[in-house]
């Protein structure tokens, strides 16, 4: 019997746009590392050599001197274990690299198993948004997409998302586009609703998660600008009901000689960095899916 049985395991898998040596090489070298992970990352690849990440972007915002993880696994290509404490926790990340039936992409595998009781009202749920969001950032990273990866800052920074893209139509139709129930189905998916009086607005997701039902997205718009800017709240994505509502914000600005629109997305209210989830990722997606609704 182990002298420290877990507390809980979390488990999690992120398809990759790279093949598994690829994907592999962006989870010990220490330059990619610091791109995607972590600011300081010193790696020793053998098991019982040295892991050791710290800064800013690490939960908890540990200093140099507290960057005492270590490998505990290695196998080159495939899969690497690392130990970690969390404010004084003992926990241990596994990360392994299979293929997929494309062998031009691959899926990460995380094992974060916990041995004690960490100081989070929801510790699942911090690990389940920290790897949504670490991984969203391997991916954009691997992907190439520079402007996607956004280290979180849990030393006490702005908590935001942002994402920003030029699209190919005047301010006015873009902004129908965020308005018009029929208009925003397409790009979002859902089964829109919007009354401007009443000033409800929502995207119709409705979807199951940790046994509830819950209607996703926005339920009201809390500013709006014709043409300029549109300002919606934003409920937990959990439905966690005693979690506080976010903002997010849509700024639209015409592109020199008629060329366009530059949209501007802002997701902020966030109460701690780690909520920021895979937001990054998620509203990249929609900003593109609007811009193609224009080609």
């Amino acid at each position: 019997m182990s002298e420290h049985p877990p507390v809980f395991e979390h488990r999690a898998s992120f398809p990759l746009p790279v093949p598994p040596p690829r994907a592999f090489r962006a989870l010990v070298e220490p330059s990619e590392l610091s791109r995607w992970f972590a600011e300081h990352v010193t790696v020793e690849p053998r098991v019982g050599g040295s892991f050791a990440f710290h800064g800013s972007a690490t939960l908890g915002a540990p200093a140099a001197g507290d960057a005492t993880q270590r490998l505990v696994a290695f196998e080159p290509d495939a899969a690497l274990a690392f130990s970690w404490k969390i404010h004084g926790v003992d926990t241990e990340v596994r990360w392994s690299v299979a293929p997929t039936d494309d062998p031009a992409k691959s899926t990460l595998e995380v094992v974060h198993t916990v041995r004690g009781a960490l100081p989070f009202k929801r510790p699942r749920h911090v690990l389940d948004d920290l790897w949504r969001l670490h991984a969203g950032n391997l991916g954009d990273h691997l992907a190439g997409r520079t402007a996607g990866v956004v280290l979180p800052d849990f030393a006490g920074g702005r908590n935001e998302v942002r994402v920003s893209i030029d699209i190919k139509a005047p301010p006015a139709k873009v902004f129908r586009a965020l308005l018009d129930p029929a208009l925003m189905n397409r790009w979002l998916g859902g089964a829109a609703q919007v009354d401007l009086e009443r000033r409800t607005y929502t995207y119709g997701w409705r979807y199951d998660i940790e046994g509830r039902s819950v209607d996703g997205g926005p339920t009201r718009i809390v500013e709006l600008v014709e043409g300029e800017k549109l300002v919606t709240d934003w409920t937990d994505w959990r439905g966690e009901p005693d979690q506080p509502l976010t903002r997010v914000t849509w700024l639209l600005e015409p592109l020199a000689g008629g060329a366009g629109t530059r949209l501007t997305i802002v997701h902020d209210g966030f109460g701690a960095p780690v909520d920021r989830s895979d937001y990054q990722q998620g509203w990249y997606g929609f900003a593109e899916r609007l811009r193609k609704l224009f080609e």
